[in-house]
């Protein structure tokens, strides 16, 4: 009976082990980066941009509490984000492969279902707050 090969330790990003500002530099950077592929690869990010252009002043100039405010707003940043994190889920699958994969449609279908629940829930805070 042979022995197995022993683990290969895992590798580690060369990106990792900045530190200071630097790092912080860095991570504004990357992000900046990935902030203009989803603008310029994804519609719906587009699309949600839009969105957001008109909805977040609105709410930042309608008489309700600041409270409320933060609500609204916050309701649609997360429809951004969520909408990067299904795109990063997206391009990360495709990476591995293109050919149809019942996984790979999981993951794709999951991720937008998560897009979908951010925007059931701006809807239901925006009608809440305005309507409740």
């Amino acid at each position: 009976m042979q022995t197995p090969p022993p683990p290969t330790p895992p590798r580690e990003s060369p990106f990792k082990g900045k530190t200071g500002l630097k790092r912080i530099w860095n991570a504004l950077r990357y992000s900046l980066d990935g902030l203009r592929a989803a603008f310029r690869h994804e519609d719906a990010f587009r699309q949600e941009c839009l969105l957001a252009a008109v909805l977040v002043p609105l709410a930042l100039f309608m008489p309700v509490p600041g409270a409320s405010k933060a609500l609204l707003v916050g309701s649609v940043l997360l429809v951004l984000l969520v909408e990067l994190l299904n795109s990063a889920i997206e391009a990360t699958v495709d990476r591995v492969s293109l050919e149809r994969h019942q996984l790979a449609k999981r993951a794709k279908d999951i991720g937008s279902a998560a897009v979908l629940i951010a925007l059931l829930n701006l809807a239901l805070v925006w009608g809440l707050v305005l309507f409740g």
